[in-house]
């Protein structure tokens, strides 16, 4: 086996899974905006467009003719790869996943209005009329989220009338593409949010990673946990629905199927058709396969006989606190380095800019270790490291 795999989008995730293809001995080219993407660092070729122009992406396909197609971003021409496909190319999961999902208006309507899944309440607004409507529709609090958008940009929650206009201008800026869109959605009052990561497969049955919990900032993932403590009822209905909805988008590979923990049971929040930013914990081998190895195995259509957890894990992101235009450097390393049963991920971004993840600290031990000390071990070597 030795596929031709052209990589759409070039961060942290996509580096990852580029490492886990070559060591399954397969050629990667990978794509994204600006030169020297962390991807682009471990990948055998690279291109630098516009993943936007849906003529540059078609050039970019033509000229490598790929056997797979692996997007690993939002802002990409995704109804081009319903042509891809019809060429015998491999779109990962699926063209159809990827376009529903890029999207939160398609996957949002999926999963509640088709599928049935619990999820909060929500409304569109594509002005600023429809906006305030929708606000007092759903009524205080309420989150804000732009419909394309990624780790968490452009995302608010709003408390009062007087943050209303912040939030809006705060998701048009923070959207994705040209698509100009936000949902208005209820806020769940949840105890936990959870990321289960669910592995489709070309011949076998559908896999559960053990549940990841995780705590977001500023709509972006800070630190995340593996396992997450919940009730078997709770992982049941959360594995159930995470199979309906990926099994209604087709294909195979990982998916990131976030839900909010609640006291009345558990409800569907958003699905990411790729490795999940939360995710990351599993780089301190707390599976037996890492969320990239498995993806890589799954769009390869090789075997995943099982998923099992190793360890309990903890990751605590490294962020940058200024912006700068030259490869930035890493105070503390040594430091970090000396904590027993931890590791550091520099991810190798050329650039900085204010809350920026740069890297990523993990913590492990034993598999029924206490998840809320690795919590702070990972956030305590996270802290140690300084981006200038």
């Amino acid at each position: 086996m030795h596929k031709k795999i052209l990589l759409l989008g070039s961060g942290e995730l996509g580096k990852e899974f580029v490492i886990a293809c070559q060591r399954l001995g397969q050629y990667i080219i990978a794509c994204d905006s600006y030169a020297g993407a962390p991807a682009m660092q471990v990948s055998h070729e690279f291109e630098i467009f516009n993943m936007l122009d849906g003529d540059a992406l078609d050039a970019v396909v033509a000229k490598h003719q790929p056997d797979l197609i692996v997007p690993e971003i939002e802002a990409i021409r995704t109804e081009r790869f319903y042509d891809y496909e019809k060429q015998g190319i491999q779109v990962v999961p699926s063209a159809r996943a990827a376009n529903f999902t890029m999207n939160r208006r398609a996957i949002r309507d999926l999963a509640a209005m088709e599928l049935k899944l619990r999820t909060a309440k929500y409304f569109y607004a594509d002005n600023w009329n429809d906006f305030t409507e929708a606000v007092n529709n759903i009524g205080l609090p309420c989150v804000i989220k732009p419909l394309m958008s990624s780790s968490g940009k452009g995302q608010s929650l709003i408390k009062t009338n007087e943050e209303m206009e912040h939030a809006w201008q705060y998701a048009m800026d923070g959207s994705r593409g040209d698509l100009k869109v936000v949902i208005v959605e209820q806020f769940i009052k949840f105890h936990t949010e959870i990321t289960l990561l669910t592995v489709t497969q070309k011949n076998g049955p559908t896999l559960f990673c053990p549940p990841i919990g995780h705590r977001q900032e500023r709509g972006d993932y800070m630190e995340s946990w593996q396992p997450c403590p919940m009730t078997e009822t709770d992982l049941n209905d959360a594995r159930e629905m995470a199979a309906k909805v990926t099994q209604a988008l087709g294909g195979a590979g990982i998916w990131g199927v976030e839900f909010f923990l609640t006291s009345e049971g558990v409800y569907f929040s958003e699905l990411s058709p790729r490795p999940h930013d939360t995710g990351m914990v599993t780089l301190a081998n707390s599976q037996n396969f890492n969320e990239f190895e498995l993806h890589a195995r799954a769009v390869l259509g090789l075997p995943i006989p099982e998923i099992s957890l190793e360890r309990a894990a903890a990751s605590a992101v490294i962020l940058a606190k200024a912006g700068g235009d030259d490869y930035p450097t890493y105070d503390g390393l040594e430091k970090a380095a000396s904590i027993a049963h931890t590791d550091i991920k520099i991810f190798g971004k050329p650039t900085t800019r204010k809350y920026r993840r740069m890297g990523v600290a993990l913590a492990y031990g034993a598999p029924n270790s206490d998840t809320n000390e690795l919590r702070k071990k990972a956030f305590d070597t996270a802290s140690l490291i300084k981006v200038s």
